[in-house]
């Protein structure tokens, strides 16, 4: 994976001190490139199956090609005869989709939201907690009760 480094500066949230005239902050290097869900397992906060199942449901969102489109397709043309077997893009494509809702269903109506915000669309925690209007750190506790049930729809151990 490509590293795109940048600085970000973080300020200390919370109650003002009386004697304080601004917040104290200071500046991290952070990994543009890295998702959530790399990052969340990297510090320990979810395990492998949890990870997997994630970037499992990841891939499924890719290949049924969820995500918002702004630009001309650009597939190549498949021509019969080339010997090539298997499903066509398309079948690979609405195959991937049946998978993605019935684990997004696996999931629950009250989990998917903060599962496909974070794995899927690439949100970080505190961003999805805040569209959600959750109290703050409540999403990785709901993140990690997902991809358990996400797992155990694909069937990862």
């Amino acid at each position: 994976m490509a590293r795109m480094l940048a600085e970000r500066e973080l300020t200390v949230e919370g109650p003002r001190r009386s004697r304080e005239i601004a917040p104290r902050s200071r500046t991290v290097t952070v990994n543009l490139a890295e998702s959530p869900l790399t990052w969340l397992h990297a510090r320990g906060h979810l395990t492998d199956r949890q990870f997997d199942a994630g970037e499992r449901l990841r891939a499924d969102y890719e290949r049924a090609q969820l995500a918002p489109s702004t630009t001309m397709r650009w597939d190549a043309v498949r021509i019969s005869g080339t010997g090539e077997r298997g499903l066509t893009p398309t079948e690979r494509q609405i195959a991937a989709r049946g998978r993605f809702d019935a684990a997004m269903a696996h999931a629950g109506s009250g989990l998917s939201d903060v599962l496909w915000r974070v794995a899927c669309a690439g949100e970080g925690l505190p961003a999805a907690e805040k569209a959600l209007d959750w109290p703050a750190r409540s999403g990785k506790l709901v993140l990690r009760i997902a991809l358990d049930r996400v797992a155990d729809f694909y069937r990862i151990g």
